[in-house]
């Protein structure tokens, strides 16, 4: 574990506001890689019911969502351009139903399609301007948005699907304990 985990702080060789926000996303990264590094392919597919994600699911979730973040903030793309971008991150994207294809891999290949795109994310913050980050634009709900928020927004979504992921792991252990 890096010895500045619990430090906000500039970091990564990032300007200082990229590295206060790499440093959020490095710990909520972080608690998510512990959750899930020795889950077994049979734990990451479990579904507590058929209508429920999967770990598994919700990991290629994570990885979906930085993508058309990456897309939505980095690229100056149409309207159209990204809803097509964003078909093509589907199902993992919008979860549901379509979503139970993703199955049958191992936690390293989540976790490493995972760090590749918070690669990407954090070599493109390099490049940035720190005013980059406030830049408004129209958003959710006819209010404006800015990039910062954006960014927090990613490892939000994250946190809120951590505890998701936390609570599938007890129904599985429950489950197999019962059957045994």
């Amino acid at each position: 574990m890096d010895d500045t985990i619990f430090l906000i702080k500039e970091k990564k060789g990032l300007k200082k506001d990229f590295g206060l926000l790499a440093s959020m996303m490095d710990y909520a990264r972080l608690t998510t890689i512990q959750e899930v590094e020795s889950l077994t392919v049979e734990e990451l597919d479990y579904r507590v019911n058929e209508d429920a994600n999967s770990i598994g699911m919700l990991l290629a979730h994570f990885d979906a969502v930085e993508k058309i973040y990456q897309a939505l903030t980095f690229e100056n793309l149409s309207d159209e351009e990204v809803d097509r971008y964003a078909d093509s991150l589907e199902p993992a994207l919008s979860l549901g139903k379509a979503a139970e294809v993703i199955k049958g891999k191992e936690a390293g290949e989540y976790l490493g399609q995972l760090s590749e795109t918070r690669d990407r994310t954090y070599n493109k913050f390099r490049d940035l301007p720190e005013n980059w980050l406030y830049e408004e634009s129209d958003w959710w709900y006819g209010k404006k948005g800015n990039n910062f928020f954006k960014w927090f927004h990613v490892f939000e979504d994250e946190i809120n699907h951590r505890g998701q992921i936390r609570m599938i792991k007890k129904i599985f252990t429950k489950e197999k304990e019962m059957v045994e």
